[in-house]
């Protein structure tokens, strides 16, 4: 699909400096795009690359502009306006409504006459699949469970009992939504399972990642709030609240009955314990570990980023020694105190 750059600037919200008869019709990196793709420039440290690029426009900020050697699409966000760029150049394919011969609907189940149901599907009782809806390839959607409007189910995910998913969500391949919470219950040194009472309720616009685990709440919901993006392979435990528009990166973990505040951003691998609160618009970043409520916003981090091994034994080193050096302290302190 090629469009002039006379329109794309229009779509995307940017001011168009060189031919705005250009036709472009892909994306593309700086270093790598050639004739007929646009790419952009975010990051400074790749800003060498807009003297060479072979892109036929690039998107860039307004202090760049002199910089560029070729057509330029000026932006006060280049990687947001390029990201409409390329949905504009890559709409999604369309779908043929109808369910697959090899799918299984229960009777009382309803689908929407506009959806549409993949191979080897199975959508259980008393379900509602609602218009223009998508269930990719071997996805099973248990007894009771809502869909809004215009949500995809890409391939192999489960939706278990009575979950309620909204408008316009996104769930990648392998992703589990509504299994059973980590409830258990010690009896003399034996493990007894609590019963996992509740559901999970994810709201509009959310997008969740590949071979995430969201689960249900043991008495009550487990909420995703509306525009939520959830990158791959994250865990998100019973009775957790994440607030609307917040955007969580891999891996992350996330305990039980913990409250994450809206617009937040949380980075690849960091661990959250469980029943804490975390306000609206905290940053925390990668492998950082929280174990105390964060009240205020801002930009929180734990953990020790890597460093050369010599250095690294040497300091880890020091760090068996610190309770032996605050009490050697403690006694000078004191002896300067009695002098």
């Amino acid at each position: 699909m090629g469009v002039t750059l006379k329109k794309l600037a229009r779509e995307i919200g940017c001011e168009l400096h060189g031919d705005s008869d250009c036709i472009v019709s892909a994306v593309g990196t700086l270093q790598n795009a050639g004739m007929g793709q646009v790419s952009f420039l975010a990051n400074a440290k790749y800003r060498h690359y807009l003297k060479t690029t072979q892109a036929s426009a690039v998107i860039v900020w307004p202090q760049d502009l002199p910089l560029s050697r070729t057509n330029a699409l000026v932006s006060n966000n280049p990687y947001l306006a390029f990201a409409k760029a390329a949905r504009l150049l890559n709409p999604e394919p369309q779908v043929v409504a109808g369910v697959h011969a090899t799918a299984v609907v229960e009777g009382d189940a309803v689908v929407d006459p506009t959806a549409s149901i993949g191979a080897h599907c199975y959508i259980g009782a008393g379900s509602f699949i609602g218009s223009g809806v998508v269930i990719g390839p071997g996805c099973v959607v248990e007894h009771g469970v809502s869909m809004g409007a215009n949500s995809r189910l890409v391939a192999r995910v489960t939706l278990c009992h009575d979950v309620c998913i909204g408008a316009n969500v996104l769930i990648h391949p392998g992703v589990v939504v509504g299994g059973d919470g980590f409830g258990i219950a010690n009896d003399g040194g034996h493990w007894i399972k609590v019963p996992q009472l509740g559901s999970v309720v994810i709201g509009d616009d959310v997008e969740i990642g590949a071979n995430t685990t969201i689960d249900r709440g043991a008495l009550e919901d487990t909420v995703i709030e509306e525009g939520v993006k959830l990158d791959n392979q994250i865990q998100v435990a019973h009775n957790v609240r994440i607030g609307a528009h917040t955007a969580i990166a891999g891996c992350a973990a996330i305990a039980g009955s913990t409250t994450i505040g809206k617009r937040c951003q949380i980075g690849g691998a960091v661990g959250i314990v469980g029943h804490l609160f975390i306000a609206d618009d905290v940053h925390i970043t990668a492998m950082s570990l929280v174990t105390g409520n964060i009240t205020h916003a801002g930009v929180f981090s734990s953990g020790i980023a890597a460093q050369p091994r010599s250095e690294w034994v040497r300091n880890a080193a020091r760090v068996r020694q610190l309770n032996e050096i605050a009490q050697r302290l403690r006694g000078l302190e004191k002896r300067l105190d009695e002098e």
